[in-house]
């Protein structure tokens, strides 16, 4: 569970844990702890050598995990013209490229066990965009697609996967652009909260084997795009 110190990641680490599953919780700001049904790992999934030697040291202490959430992410609202190739490079490399290490860590490992679950989670953004999201929407256009080619190139192996796709969520990623401040933005009041998301991603992966959950949407009821 990468992303799993606030927010959508720690709620659905808290959910999972709360089914009976031994969670592991990935994010840079953790320390490393272990307690009952619960280890925590420090790691900075962006980096290829920081992933493969947490993924070394889960697999061989806990074996290949059962379920894999791709949740680590950053959100930036920001103007083609004032997004800077920092910004743009950064955003990739956490919202995609750690996604992809992660992915190419573990789902092998799946397929030739003849099962897992890898659940990415994505964001409206995967799938509309908008204005001030040329960064943003392009990391999570191509987490989109690469999760697509996993799950064709995983189809039939016993592997199943998961793209969740939730709208505006009430974290504290909306404090720096302040929301209820802007015309056009989901009124922080009216956004969905991150045990919404952990919800679906727990009815996602406690179906029957024979039940492929591919993806879920998620809005808020009082959502009104912005454009």
């Amino acid at each position: 569970m990468t992303g799993a110190s606030r927010g959508i990641g720690l709620a659905v680490a808290e959910a999972l844990h709360a089914t009976g599953m031994h969670v592991v919780r990935v994010a840079r700001s953790l320390r490393s702890r272990s307690s009952e049904r619960m280890t925590d790992i420090p790691c900075d999934v962006t980096k290829p050598v920081a992933v493969k030697s947490f993924v070394e040291g889960i697999v061989r202490e806990l074996g290949l995990p059962d379920i894999v959430v791709n949740n680590a992410g950053i959100f930036l609202i920001k103007q083609l013209a004032e997004t800077t190739y920092d910004d743009f490079a950064l955003t990739l490399a956490t919202n995609l490229t750690a996604p992809f290490l992660i992915a190419h860590a573990l789902v092998p490992g799946m397929v030739s066990r003849g099962s897992g679950h890898l659940v990415t989670v994505g964001s409206i953004s995967d799938y509309i965009g908008f204005p001030g999201s040329t960064a943003y929407a392009a990391s999570k256009f191509g987490l989109r697609g690469m999760h697509e080619v996993i799950r064709a190139e995983t189809a039939r192996s016993g592997v199943r996967t998961t793209l969740v796709s939730p709208g505006p969520v009430d974290t504290d990623i909306w404090d720096a652009v302040d929301p209820d401040s802007k015309p056009g933005f989901t009124k922080r009041k009216d956004m969905m909260r991150a045990e919404d998301i952990a919800a679906a991603v727990v009815y996602a992966v406690t179906q029957p084997a024979h039940v492929a959950v591919t993806e879920i949407r998620l809005l808020p009821t009082l959502y009104s795009p912005r454009g």
